[in-house]
Protein backbone atom coordinates (compact mmCIF):
# COMPACT_ATOMS: atom_id res chain seq x y z
CA UNK A 1 0.00 0.00 0.00
CA UNK A 2 2.18 2.27 0.90
CA UNK A 3 0.88 6.11 1.53
CA UNK A 4 -2.07 7.22 1.35
CA UNK A 5 -3.28 9.58 -1.48
CA UNK A 6 0.81 9.84 -2.46
CA UNK A 7 0.41 8.40 -6.15
CA UNK A 8 -2.06 11.11 -6.32
CA UNK A 9 -0.13 13.63 -5.52
CA UNK A 10 2.66 12.34 -7.94
CA UNK A 11 0.47 12.13 -10.85
CA UNK A 12 2.12 15.19 -12.77
CA UNK A 13 5.74 13.33 -12.64
CA UNK A 14 4.25 9.79 -14.02
CA UNK A 15 6.10 8.83 -17.40
CA UNK A 16 5.18 6.61 -19.44
CA UNK A 17 8.49 4.99 -21.25
CA UNK A 18 8.55 2.50 -24.10
CA UNK A 19 9.40 -0.90 -22.69
CA UNK A 20 12.48 -0.69 -24.94
CA UNK A 21 14.01 1.91 -22.33
CA UNK A 22 14.81 -1.43 -20.15
CA UNK A 23 17.26 -2.60 -22.16
CA UNK A 24 20.35 -3.42 -21.01
CA UNK A 25 19.51 -2.28 -17.77
CA UNK A 26 19.30 -3.83 -14.27
CA UNK A 27 16.12 -3.74 -12.75
CA UNK A 28 14.92 -5.45 -9.42
CA UNK A 29 11.55 -6.70 -8.95
CA UNK A 30 9.53 -6.49 -5.62
CA UNK A 31 7.59 -9.86 -6.62
CA UNK A 32 5.40 -9.63 -3.95
CA UNK A 33 3.49 -6.54 -5.90
CA UNK A 34 3.89 -8.21 -9.12
CA UNK A 35 2.45 -11.50 -7.40
CA UNK A 36 -0.61 -9.27 -6.17
CA UNK A 37 -1.18 -7.89 -9.89
CA UNK A 38 -0.83 -11.08 -11.27
CA UNK A 39 -3.15 -12.86 -8.74
CA UNK A 40 -6.02 -10.33 -9.46
CA UNK A 41 -5.95 -11.69 -13.49
CA UNK A 42 -6.30 -14.79 -12.16
CA UNK A 43 -9.12 -14.14 -10.07
CA UNK A 44 -10.71 -12.28 -12.69
CA UNK A 45 -10.82 -14.98 -15.76
CA UNK A 46 -9.78 -18.69 -14.32
CA UNK A 47 -9.23 -20.54 -11.28
CA UNK A 48 -6.21 -20.92 -9.24
CA UNK A 49 -5.51 -24.15 -10.73
CA UNK A 50 -5.17 -22.58 -13.98
CA UNK A 51 -1.79 -20.48 -13.25
CA UNK A 52 -2.50 -17.49 -14.87
CA UNK A 53 -0.70 -15.42 -12.29
CA UNK A 54 2.26 -17.56 -13.41
CA UNK A 55 2.25 -17.50 -16.94
CA UNK A 56 1.93 -13.58 -16.90
CA UNK A 57 5.05 -13.71 -14.93
CA UNK A 58 6.79 -15.83 -17.49
CA UNK A 59 5.73 -13.66 -20.49
CA UNK A 60 6.64 -10.59 -18.36
CA UNK A 61 10.24 -12.52 -17.85
CA UNK A 62 10.80 -13.20 -21.46
CA UNK A 63 9.61 -9.72 -22.48
CA UNK A 64 12.43 -8.30 -20.57
CA UNK A 65 15.54 -11.11 -21.19
CA UNK A 66 14.95 -9.80 -24.54
CA UNK A 67 15.88 -6.54 -23.62
CA UNK A 68 18.54 -8.05 -21.68
CA UNK A 69 17.91 -7.04 -18.99
CA UNK A 70 19.62 -7.86 -15.44
CA UNK A 71 16.45 -8.73 -13.18
CA UNK A 72 16.75 -9.68 -9.74
CA UNK A 73 13.98 -11.05 -7.36
CA UNK A 74 13.48 -9.10 -4.38
CA UNK A 75 10.95 -10.86 -1.71
CA UNK A 76 9.65 -10.03 1.72
CA UNK A 77 10.60 -11.33 4.77
CA UNK A 78 9.45 -10.66 8.43
CA UNK A 79 6.70 -8.36 9.14
CA UNK A 80 8.55 -5.11 10.92
CA UNK A 81 6.96 -5.21 14.63
CA UNK A 82 5.91 -1.41 13.58
CA UNK A 83 3.84 -2.98 11.03
CA UNK A 84 1.55 -5.76 12.98
CA UNK A 85 -1.25 -3.61 13.82
CA UNK A 86 -1.71 -2.78 9.70
CA UNK A 87 -0.86 -6.14 8.50
CA UNK A 88 -3.74 -7.75 11.24
CA UNK A 89 -5.82 -4.94 10.76
CA UNK A 90 -5.23 -5.89 6.34
CA UNK A 91 -6.12 -9.80 7.85
CA UNK A 92 -9.07 -9.09 9.85
CA UNK A 93 -7.42 -11.38 12.61
CA UNK A 94 -8.53 -9.83 15.62
CA UNK A 95 -6.73 -7.27 17.78
CA UNK A 96 -4.15 -4.80 17.52
CA UNK A 97 -0.76 -4.35 18.67
CA UNK A 98 -1.01 -1.86 21.14
CA UNK A 99 1.31 1.20 21.01
CA UNK A 100 3.65 0.81 23.95
CA UNK A 101 3.87 -3.17 22.13
CA UNK A 102 5.00 -1.32 18.99
CA UNK A 103 7.43 0.89 20.39
CA UNK A 104 9.13 -1.54 23.34
CA UNK A 105 12.47 -2.19 22.40
CA UNK A 106 11.28 -5.77 23.24
CA UNK A 107 9.04 -5.82 19.99
CA UNK A 108 10.34 -8.25 17.11
CA UNK A 109 9.32 -8.90 13.78
CA UNK A 110 6.81 -11.28 13.15
CA UNK A 111 7.70 -14.21 10.64
CA UNK A 112 5.48 -14.79 7.68
CA UNK A 113 3.44 -17.54 7.17
CA UNK A 114 5.16 -19.94 4.35
CA UNK A 115 2.39 -22.65 4.21
CA UNK A 116 -0.01 -19.93 3.06
CA UNK A 117 -1.25 -19.92 -0.33
CA UNK A 118 0.17 -16.52 -1.40
CA UNK A 119 3.60 -18.03 0.10
CA UNK A 120 3.22 -21.04 -2.39
CA UNK A 121 2.55 -18.42 -5.37
CA UNK A 122 6.05 -17.28 -4.05
CA UNK A 123 7.94 -19.97 -4.34
CA UNK A 124 6.47 -21.23 -7.59
CA UNK A 125 7.54 -17.87 -8.97
CA UNK A 126 11.27 -17.96 -7.32
CA UNK A 127 11.73 -21.41 -9.21
CA UNK A 128 10.42 -20.16 -12.47
CA UNK A 129 12.60 -17.01 -11.98
CA UNK A 130 15.62 -19.35 -11.69
CA UNK A 131 15.31 -21.84 -14.37
CA UNK A 132 15.17 -18.33 -16.08
CA UNK A 133 18.41 -17.36 -15.10
CA UNK A 134 16.61 -14.38 -12.53
CA UNK A 135 18.25 -14.91 -9.05
CA UNK A 136 16.13 -13.87 -5.66
CA UNK A 137 16.97 -12.07 -2.67
CA UNK A 138 15.17 -12.75 0.43
CA UNK A 139 14.63 -9.51 2.50
CA UNK A 140 15.16 -9.36 6.07
CA UNK A 141 11.70 -7.26 6.28
CA UNK A 142 10.08 -4.87 3.81
CA UNK A 143 11.14 -5.94 0.14
CA UNK A 144 10.82 -2.44 -1.18
CA UNK A 145 13.46 -1.35 1.91
CA UNK A 146 15.81 -3.53 0.05
CA UNK A 147 14.77 -2.32 -3.62
CA UNK A 148 15.16 1.51 -2.91
CA UNK A 149 18.63 0.54 -0.61
CA UNK A 150 20.03 -1.53 -3.95
CA UNK A 151 18.54 1.50 -5.97
CA UNK A 152 20.10 4.43 -3.79
CA UNK A 153 23.47 2.58 -3.66
CA UNK A 154 23.72 2.18 -8.04
CA UNK A 155 23.40 -1.37 -7.66
CA UNK A 156 20.13 -1.40 -9.75
CA UNK A 157 19.13 1.24 -12.53
CA UNK A 158 15.92 0.79 -11.01
CA UNK A 159 13.06 -1.61 -9.77
CA UNK A 160 9.06 -2.71 -10.23
CA UNK A 161 7.07 -1.95 -6.82
CA UNK A 162 3.60 -0.45 -6.48
CA UNK A 163 4.23 0.86 -2.88
CA UNK A 164 4.05 4.41 -2.71
CA UNK A 165 6.36 4.66 0.44
CA UNK A 166 9.09 3.47 -1.85
CA UNK A 167 10.55 7.21 -2.06
CA UNK A 168 10.48 7.08 1.46
CA UNK A 169 13.30 4.49 1.60
CA UNK A 170 14.89 6.29 -0.35
CA UNK A 171 14.30 4.83 -4.05
CA UNK A 172 15.78 7.08 -6.74
CA UNK A 173 13.68 5.51 -9.90
CA UNK A 174 10.54 3.75 -9.70
CA UNK A 175 8.44 1.50 -12.75
CA UNK A 176 5.06 1.27 -10.71
CA UNK A 177 3.35 -0.82 -13.50
CA UNK A 178 4.52 -2.59 -17.19
CA UNK A 179 2.32 -2.97 -20.19
CA UNK A 180 3.61 -6.00 -22.79
CA UNK A 181 0.54 -4.77 -25.53
CA UNK A 182 1.29 -2.67 -28.35
CA UNK A 183 5.21 -2.83 -28.04
CA UNK A 184 4.90 -2.84 -24.17
CA UNK A 185 5.52 0.58 -21.91
CA UNK A 186 6.45 1.08 -17.86
CA UNK A 187 4.65 3.52 -16.06
CA UNK A 188 7.98 5.35 -14.43
CA UNK A 189 8.23 7.65 -11.45
CA UNK A 190 11.79 9.43 -10.68
CA UNK A 191 12.92 11.59 -7.79
CA UNK A 192 14.41 14.30 -9.83
CA UNK A 193 10.80 14.96 -11.44
CA UNK A 194 9.62 14.87 -8.08
CA UNK A 195 12.02 17.42 -6.28
CA UNK A 196 12.00 19.76 -9.45
CA UNK A 197 7.94 19.60 -10.13
CA UNK A 198 6.77 19.57 -6.67
CA UNK A 199 9.77 20.46 -4.41
CA UNK A 200 9.23 17.53 -2.56
CA UNK A 201 12.55 15.45 -1.44
CA UNK A 202 12.85 12.29 0.84
CA UNK A 203 12.42 14.19 4.24
CA UNK A 204 9.19 15.91 2.82
CA UNK A 205 7.69 12.65 1.43
CA UNK A 206 8.32 11.09 4.60
CA UNK A 207 7.06 13.47 6.30
CA UNK A 208 3.78 12.88 4.51
CA UNK A 209 3.37 9.34 5.44
CA UNK A 210 3.29 10.82 8.87
CA UNK A 211 0.80 13.56 8.11
CA UNK A 212 -1.33 11.22 5.71
CA UNK A 213 -1.12 7.77 7.14
CA UNK A 214 0.27 4.98 5.86
CA UNK A 215 1.86 1.09 6.37
CA UNK A 216 3.43 2.61 9.93
CA UNK A 217 1.11 5.35 11.30
CA UNK A 218 -2.29 6.29 11.08
CA UNK A 219 -2.04 9.64 10.10
CA UNK A 220 -3.53 12.48 11.49
CA UNK A 221 -6.97 12.51 11.34
CA UNK A 222 -9.26 15.36 9.24
CA UNK A 223 -6.04 16.26 7.47
CA UNK A 224 -6.10 15.56 3.75
CA UNK A 225 -3.40 15.40 0.82
CA UNK A 226 -3.79 19.71 -0.10
CA UNK A 227 -3.36 20.74 3.11
CA UNK A 228 -0.02 18.08 3.95
CA UNK A 229 1.42 19.45 0.76
CA UNK A 230 0.64 22.91 2.04
CA UNK A 231 2.28 22.38 5.65
CA UNK A 232 5.09 20.82 4.20
CA UNK A 233 6.19 23.26 1.45
CA UNK A 234 5.53 25.88 4.42
CA UNK A 235 8.37 24.43 6.24
CA UNK A 236 11.00 23.52 3.38
CA UNK A 237 12.47 19.95 2.96
CA UNK A 238 15.73 20.44 4.68
CA UNK A 239 14.92 21.04 7.72
CA UNK A 240 11.22 19.84 8.32
CA UNK A 241 11.99 16.12 9.72
CA UNK A 242 14.19 18.44 12.44
CA UNK A 243 11.23 20.01 13.34
CA UNK A 244 8.69 17.68 13.48
CA UNK A 245 11.50 15.26 15.37
CA UNK A 246 11.28 17.77 17.72
CA UNK A 247 8.31 19.82 17.92
CA UNK A 248 5.92 16.73 16.64
CA UNK A 249 2.31 17.48 16.69
CA UNK A 250 2.42 21.21 17.68
CA UNK A 251 3.78 21.56 14.60
CA UNK A 252 0.96 20.96 12.82
CA UNK A 253 -1.19 22.48 15.31
CA UNK A 254 -0.12 25.49 14.86
CA UNK A 255 -0.17 25.52 10.90
CA UNK A 256 -3.75 24.23 11.07
CA UNK A 257 -4.44 25.74 14.45
CA UNK A 258 -5.99 22.68 15.93
CA UNK A 259 -6.42 20.95 18.70
CA UNK A 260 -7.80 17.59 17.64
CA UNK A 261 -4.40 15.93 17.17
CA UNK A 262 -3.03 12.65 18.19
CA UNK A 263 -0.15 10.13 17.57
CA UNK A 264 2.53 12.20 18.52
CA UNK A 265 4.34 9.67 20.31
CA UNK A 266 4.46 7.49 17.01
CA UNK A 267 6.27 10.28 14.44
CA UNK A 268 10.01 8.91 15.82
CA UNK A 269 9.33 5.31 15.11
CA UNK A 270 7.98 5.87 11.64
CA UNK A 271 11.09 8.10 11.01
CA UNK A 272 13.33 5.52 12.01
CA UNK A 273 11.23 2.78 10.13
CA UNK A 274 12.08 4.89 7.07
CA UNK A 275 15.31 5.78 7.34
CA UNK A 276 17.60 3.24 9.25
CA UNK A 277 15.41 0.06 7.80
CA UNK A 278 16.61 -3.41 8.44
CA UNK A 279 18.03 -4.51 4.87
CA UNK A 280 20.87 -6.54 3.63
CA UNK A 281 23.91 -4.00 3.24
CA UNK A 282 24.99 -3.03 -0.45
CA UNK A 283 28.56 -5.34 0.72
CA UNK A 284 26.98 -8.48 1.96
CA UNK A 285 27.84 -11.66 0.47
CA UNK A 286 23.32 -11.72 -0.05
CA UNK A 287 23.69 -9.17 -2.29
CA UNK A 288 27.02 -10.05 -3.71
CA UNK A 289 25.20 -13.40 -4.86
CA UNK A 290 22.28 -12.58 -6.31
CA UNK A 291 24.87 -9.46 -8.85
CA UNK A 292 26.56 -12.29 -10.20
CA UNK A 293 24.72 -13.52 -13.84
CA UNK A 294 23.00 -16.54 -13.37
CA UNK A 295 22.76 -18.88 -16.37
CA UNK A 296 19.32 -19.91 -18.09
CA UNK A 297 18.26 -23.60 -16.84
CA UNK A 298 16.27 -24.77 -20.48
CA UNK A 299 15.46 -28.57 -19.07
CA UNK A 300 14.76 -27.10 -15.40
CA UNK A 301 12.09 -24.75 -16.83
CA UNK A 302 10.87 -27.77 -19.87
CA UNK A 303 10.11 -29.63 -16.47
CA UNK A 304 8.26 -26.26 -14.77
CA UNK A 305 6.33 -25.27 -17.45
CA UNK A 306 5.29 -28.80 -17.70
CA UNK A 307 4.28 -29.08 -14.27
CA UNK A 308 1.84 -26.14 -14.20
CA UNK A 309 1.10 -25.20 -17.42
CA UNK A 310 1.27 -29.04 -18.99
CA UNK A 311 3.09 -27.17 -22.16
CA UNK A 312 5.82 -29.61 -24.55
CA UNK A 313 9.29 -28.44 -24.48
CA UNK A 314 9.20 -27.66 -28.44
CA UNK A 315 6.20 -25.13 -27.32
CA UNK A 316 8.47 -24.04 -24.61
CA UNK A 317 11.22 -23.27 -26.48
CA UNK A 318 8.99 -22.00 -29.05
CA UNK A 319 8.20 -19.02 -26.44
CA UNK A 320 11.67 -18.66 -24.65
CA UNK A 321 14.75 -19.11 -27.27
CA UNK A 322 13.91 -16.67 -29.35
CA UNK A 323 14.18 -13.91 -26.43
CA UNK A 324 17.29 -15.74 -25.15
CA UNK A 325 19.06 -15.50 -29.15
CA UNK A 326 17.89 -11.88 -29.19
CA UNK A 327 19.05 -11.05 -25.33
CA UNK A 328 22.82 -12.73 -26.42
CA UNK A 329 22.94 -10.50 -29.67
CA UNK A 330 22.41 -7.39 -27.88
CA UNK A 331 25.45 -8.88 -24.96
CA UNK A 332 27.25 -9.26 -28.61
CA UNK A 333 26.19 -5.52 -29.65
CA UNK A 334 28.01 -4.62 -26.23
CA UNK A 335 30.72 -6.36 -26.66
CA UNK A 336 32.05 -4.91 -29.46
CA UNK A 337 31.81 -1.23 -28.46
CA UNK A 338 34.93 -1.45 -26.30
CA UNK A 339 35.61 1.24 -23.33
CA UNK A 340 36.99 3.24 -25.64
CA UNK A 341 34.35 3.93 -28.09
CA UNK A 342 36.21 1.66 -30.24
CA UNK A 343 33.71 -0.87 -32.77
CA UNK A 344 35.77 -4.06 -33.51
CA UNK A 345 35.70 -5.30 -36.83
CA UNK A 346 33.28 -8.41 -36.71
CA UNK A 347 35.83 -11.13 -37.34
CA UNK A 348 38.12 -9.54 -34.74
CA UNK A 349 35.32 -10.22 -32.04
CA UNK A 350 36.63 -12.87 -29.09
CA UNK A 351 33.11 -14.53 -29.64
CA UNK A 352 31.04 -15.27 -32.55
CA UNK A 353 28.01 -13.36 -33.87
CA UNK A 354 24.71 -15.15 -33.07
CA UNK A 355 23.47 -14.38 -36.27
CA UNK A 356 24.70 -16.74 -39.23
CA UNK A 357 22.40 -14.56 -42.06
CA UNK A 358 19.25 -12.36 -42.59
CA UNK A 359 17.09 -13.96 -44.25
CA UNK A 360 14.51 -11.05 -44.94
CA UNK A 361 13.35 -7.86 -43.87
CA UNK A 362 9.88 -7.72 -41.92
CA UNK A 363 7.90 -5.20 -40.35
CA UNK A 364 6.16 -5.99 -36.81
CA UNK A 365 3.67 -3.67 -35.35
CA UNK A 366 4.72 -0.71 -37.83
CA UNK A 367 8.78 -1.35 -36.25
CA UNK A 368 11.61 -2.44 -39.14
CA UNK A 369 12.73 -5.77 -38.01
CA UNK A 370 14.92 -8.73 -39.69
CA UNK A 371 13.87 -12.22 -39.67
CA UNK A 372 17.52 -13.90 -38.63
CA UNK A 373 19.16 -17.50 -38.75
CA UNK A 374 21.44 -18.18 -35.66
CA UNK A 375 24.08 -20.37 -34.63
CA UNK A 376 23.43 -23.97 -34.28
CA UNK A 377 23.66 -24.09 -30.55
CA UNK A 378 20.06 -21.75 -29.69
CA UNK A 379 18.57 -24.84 -31.27
CA UNK A 380 16.77 -22.49 -33.08
CA UNK A 381 16.20 -21.77 -36.94
CA UNK A 382 14.94 -18.89 -37.38
CA UNK A 383 13.68 -15.80 -35.44
CA UNK A 384 12.66 -11.96 -36.19
CA UNK A 385 14.89 -9.10 -34.24
CA UNK A 386 14.38 -5.54 -34.65
CA UNK A 387 16.43 -3.90 -37.31
CA UNK A 388 18.34 -1.34 -35.18
CA UNK A 389 19.81 -3.86 -33.51
CA UNK A 390 21.40 -5.63 -36.42
CA UNK A 391 22.64 -2.40 -37.15
CA UNK A 392 24.25 -1.87 -33.83
CA UNK A 393 25.33 -5.49 -32.94
CA UNK A 394 26.39 -6.79 -36.78
CA UNK A 395 25.99 -4.30 -39.83
CA UNK A 396 27.90 -6.20 -41.87
CA UNK A 397 25.26 -8.75 -41.76
CA UNK A 398 22.87 -5.98 -43.74
CA UNK A 399 25.62 -5.61 -46.23
CA UNK A 400 26.03 -9.17 -47.08
CA UNK A 401 22.26 -9.63 -47.33
CA UNK A 402 21.79 -6.45 -49.59
CA UNK A 403 24.53 -7.70 -52.18
CA UNK A 404 22.83 -10.71 -52.09
CA UNK A 405 19.48 -9.31 -53.05
CA UNK A 406 21.20 -7.20 -56.02
CA UNK A 407 22.84 -9.66 -57.43
CA UNK A 408 20.87 -11.39 -60.44
CA UNK A 409 19.32 -14.38 -59.94
CA UNK A 410 19.54 -17.26 -61.71
CA UNK A 411 16.13 -19.23 -62.19
CA UNK A 412 15.98 -22.32 -60.83
CA UNK A 413 13.92 -24.98 -62.63
CA UNK A 414 10.95 -26.15 -60.49
CA UNK A 415 10.94 -29.95 -59.71
CA UNK A 416 8.78 -31.64 -61.48
CA UNK A 417 5.35 -32.11 -59.56
CA UNK A 418 3.52 -35.33 -59.06
CA UNK A 419 0.67 -34.47 -61.51
CA UNK A 420 3.36 -33.60 -64.38
CA UNK A 421 5.14 -36.89 -63.69
CA UNK A 422 1.83 -38.76 -64.17
CA UNK A 423 0.52 -36.63 -67.57
CA UNK A 424 4.53 -37.66 -69.14
CA UNK A 425 4.55 -41.21 -67.88
CA UNK A 426 0.49 -41.20 -69.41
CA UNK A 427 1.78 -39.79 -72.62
CA UNK A 428 4.92 -42.03 -73.41
CA UNK A 429 2.85 -45.03 -72.73
CA UNK A 430 0.06 -44.07 -75.07
CA UNK A 431 2.61 -43.33 -77.81
CA UNK A 432 4.05 -46.88 -77.44
CA UNK A 433 0.74 -48.50 -77.69
CA UNK A 434 0.40 -46.19 -80.54
CA UNK A 435 2.82 -47.03 -82.25
CA UNK A 436 2.38 -50.95 -81.76
CA UNK A 437 -0.92 -50.72 -82.92
CA UNK A 438 0.05 -49.23 -85.70
CA UNK A 439 2.92 -51.77 -86.01
CA UNK A 440 0.29 -54.37 -85.83
CA UNK A 441 -2.64 -52.98 -88.07
CA UNK A 442 -0.58 -51.74 -91.10
CA UNK A 443 0.38 -54.05 -93.82
CA UNK A 444 3.44 -53.16 -95.11
CA UNK A 445 3.85 -54.22 -99.43
CA UNK A 446 6.60 -53.40 -101.62
CA UNK A 447 6.05 -51.26 -104.26
CA UNK A 448 5.44 -54.46 -107.03
CA UNK A 449 3.75 -57.49 -106.41
CA UNK A 450 3.44 -59.89 -109.32
CA UNK A 451 0.47 -62.10 -108.54
CA UNK A 452 -0.18 -65.29 -110.07
CA UNK A 453 -1.99 -65.86 -113.54
CA UNK A 454 -4.29 -68.86 -113.40
CA UNK A 455 -7.68 -67.46 -113.43
CA UNK A 456 -6.34 -63.70 -112.94
CA UNK A 457 -6.51 -60.56 -115.48
CA UNK A 458 -3.62 -59.17 -112.91
CA UNK A 459 -0.21 -59.83 -113.16
CA UNK A 460 1.35 -56.50 -111.31
CA UNK A 461 -0.28 -54.69 -108.57
CA UNK A 462 1.25 -51.05 -106.97
CA UNK A 463 0.90 -51.02 -103.56
CA UNK A 464 2.46 -47.37 -102.82
CA UNK A 465 0.93 -46.73 -99.17
CA UNK A 466 0.41 -49.04 -96.40
CA UNK A 467 -3.37 -49.31 -96.18
CA UNK A 468 -5.66 -52.08 -95.10
CA UNK A 469 -6.67 -53.69 -98.81
CA UNK A 470 -10.00 -55.20 -99.87
CA UNK A 471 -9.50 -57.95 -102.44
CA UNK A 472 -12.07 -59.26 -104.55
CA UNK A 473 -11.80 -62.31 -106.22
CA UNK A 474 -14.08 -62.45 -109.52
CA UNK A 475 -15.47 -66.12 -110.71
CA UNK A 476 -14.38 -67.44 -113.41
CA UNK A 477 -16.96 -67.55 -116.68
CA UNK A 478 -17.02 -71.02 -118.34
CA UNK A 479 -14.65 -70.54 -121.03
CA UNK A 480 -11.85 -69.64 -118.20
CA UNK A 481 -12.42 -65.64 -118.92
CA UNK A 482 -13.17 -63.61 -115.67
CA UNK A 483 -16.50 -61.36 -116.22
CA UNK A 484 -14.71 -58.57 -114.04
CA UNK A 485 -11.45 -57.45 -112.69
CA UNK A 486 -10.06 -60.30 -110.53
CA UNK A 487 -8.78 -58.14 -107.71
CA UNK A 488 -10.31 -54.32 -106.85
CA UNK A 489 -9.66 -52.11 -104.30
CA UNK A 490 -12.33 -50.18 -102.17
CA UNK A 491 -9.87 -46.76 -102.23
CA UNK A 492 -10.87 -44.40 -105.07
CA UNK A 493 -7.22 -42.97 -106.27
CA UNK A 494 -5.05 -42.60 -109.53
CA UNK A 495 -3.69 -46.14 -111.19
CA UNK A 496 -0.44 -45.78 -111.61
CA UNK A 497 1.95 -48.45 -113.25
CA UNK A 498 5.87 -49.22 -113.83
CA UNK A 499 5.73 -47.69 -117.38
CA UNK A 500 3.10 -48.73 -119.57
CA UNK A 501 1.02 -49.19 -116.96
CA UNK A 502 -2.88 -47.95 -118.43
CA UNK A 503 -6.17 -47.91 -116.75
CA UNK A 504 -8.10 -51.40 -118.63
CA UNK A 505 -11.29 -51.20 -116.59
CA UNK A 506 -13.40 -52.01 -118.64
CA UNK A 507 -16.47 -49.58 -119.37
CA UNK A 508 -18.97 -52.34 -119.85
CA UNK A 509 -17.82 -54.70 -117.13
CA UNK A 510 -20.85 -57.44 -118.10
CA UNK A 511 -18.71 -57.89 -121.28
CA UNK A 512 -16.21 -60.26 -121.62
CA UNK A 513 -12.53 -58.43 -120.99
CA UNK A 514 -9.32 -59.81 -120.97
CA UNK A 515 -7.30 -57.84 -118.90
CA UNK A 516 -3.77 -58.54 -118.71
CA UNK A 517 -0.82 -56.30 -116.66
CA UNK A 518 -3.92 -54.96 -115.17
CA UNK A 519 -2.52 -52.23 -112.54
CA UNK A 520 -4.43 -50.95 -109.64
CA UNK A 521 -3.15 -48.05 -107.48
CA UNK A 522 -4.01 -48.44 -103.69
CA UNK A 523 -2.62 -45.32 -102.56
CA UNK A 524 -6.15 -43.61 -101.50
CA UNK A 525 -7.38 -43.70 -97.77
CA UNK A 526 -8.95 -47.29 -96.75
CA UNK A 527 -12.53 -48.10 -96.19
CA UNK A 528 -13.37 -49.02 -92.30
CA UNK A 529 -11.93 -52.00 -91.11
CA UNK A 530 -13.88 -55.35 -91.91
CA UNK A 531 -14.12 -58.61 -90.02
CA UNK A 532 -11.46 -61.41 -90.76
CA UNK A 533 -14.78 -63.36 -92.56
CA UNK A 534 -15.42 -63.83 -95.86
CA UNK A 535 -18.62 -62.98 -97.01
CA UNK A 536 -20.23 -62.61 -100.46
CA UNK A 537 -21.02 -59.31 -101.95
CA UNK A 538 -22.50 -58.28 -105.54
CA UNK A 539 -21.09 -56.02 -107.76
CA UNK A 540 -22.76 -55.45 -110.75
CA UNK A 541 -24.76 -58.03 -110.17
CA UNK A 542 -22.02 -60.63 -109.94
CA UNK A 543 -21.34 -62.23 -106.39
CA UNK A 544 -17.89 -62.11 -105.33
CA UNK A 545 -16.15 -62.79 -102.21
CA UNK A 546 -14.83 -59.87 -99.94
CA UNK A 547 -12.27 -61.00 -97.53
CA UNK A 548 -10.65 -58.55 -94.74
CA UNK A 549 -6.85 -58.29 -94.77
CA UNK A 550 -6.19 -56.78 -91.61
CA UNK A 551 -5.36 -58.54 -88.82
CA UNK A 552 -7.62 -59.22 -85.45
CA UNK A 553 -7.77 -57.18 -82.52
CA UNK A 554 -6.53 -60.46 -80.98
CA UNK A 555 -3.73 -60.68 -82.62
CA UNK A 556 -1.46 -58.36 -80.62
CA UNK A 557 2.26 -58.87 -80.18
CA UNK A 558 4.02 -59.08 -76.55
CA UNK A 559 5.19 -56.00 -76.48
CA UNK A 560 1.81 -54.67 -77.18
CA UNK A 561 0.23 -56.82 -73.99
CA UNK A 562 3.12 -55.78 -71.54
CA UNK A 563 2.25 -51.82 -72.55
CA UNK A 564 -1.30 -52.67 -71.84
CA UNK A 565 -0.20 -54.15 -68.92
CA UNK A 566 1.70 -51.79 -67.34
CA UNK A 567 -0.50 -48.28 -68.09
CA UNK A 568 -3.38 -50.36 -66.23
CA UNK A 569 -1.13 -50.95 -63.49
CA UNK A 570 -0.36 -47.18 -63.08
CA UNK A 571 -3.55 -45.56 -63.09
CA UNK A 572 -4.52 -48.08 -60.74
CA UNK A 573 -1.44 -46.48 -58.16
CA UNK A 574 -2.52 -42.97 -59.08
CA UNK A 575 -6.52 -44.33 -58.04
CA UNK A 576 -5.13 -45.70 -54.84
CA UNK A 577 -2.71 -41.91 -54.58
CA UNK A 578 -5.79 -40.43 -54.30
CA UNK A 579 -8.04 -42.14 -51.92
Amino acid sequence: MGVKNLWDILESCKKTLPLHHLQNKRVCIDLSCWMVQLKKVNTSYASHYDKLYLRGLFHRLRALIALNCTLIFVTDGSIPAIKLSTYRRRLNVGSEVTENEANSDKAASLRRNMGSEFSCMIKEAKALGLALGVPCLDGIEEAEAQCALLNLESLCDGFFSSDSDIFCFGAKTVYRDISLGEGGHVVCYEMVDIQRKLGFGRNSLITMALLLGGDYSKGVHGLGPESACQIVKSIGDNVVLQQIASEGLSLVKKARNSRNLNGENQFLAVIDAYTKPKCHSADSDAVYRVLVQHPFLRTKLHHICAQFFEWPPEKTDEYILPKIAERDLRRFANLRTSSAGVELPLHKMPVKCPVTAIIKPRKVQGTECFEVSWQESYGLKSSVVPAELIQSACPEKIVEFKERRAAPRTKKSKPRSRVSEIDQKLQALMLDIESESSAVHNVTFSSKTVMPENNSGVSEVNFTRHDTLLIAESESNGDGNPTMPLYQTAIESDIKADGNATNTMPSNPTAPTVAKDEVIDLISPSPACCRNVTRSRKMNDQPISVIDLSDSETERSPEHERKARELRLFLASVREEKL
